[in-house]
């Protein structure tokens, strides 16, 4: 009887899947050219293009990489569910 708990309790818990897709990945990369300008502008004395540019690469383009959903990777998560 216990190995059939087990079983259930497996059998319950969803399949763990990186959510990140190759949209995210471009999307971070693209953050970090973004960043990278903005620190290289910095050096180089630029009082208002690096902040913006440093700004933009944090606080939007890093969280949008984080927040997008990727379709391919959305495609693929209903069909292990229904395979169960």
């Amino acid at each position: 009887m216990a190995d059939k708990a087990k079983k259930t309790t497996n059998a319950g818990e969803p399949e763990m899947k990186w959510p990140f897709g190759r949209k995210n990945y471009i999307l971070f990369a693209v953050a970090m050219v973004v960043i990278i300008i903005g620190f290289y502008a910095l050096g180089q004395g630029s009082i208002t293009l690096a902040p913006i540019l440093l700004i933009l690469g944090y606080c939007v383009l890093i969280p949008i990489s984080l927040i997008v959903r990727d379709k391919s990777v959305q495609k693929e998560a209903p069909q292990a569910e229904s395979a169960d």
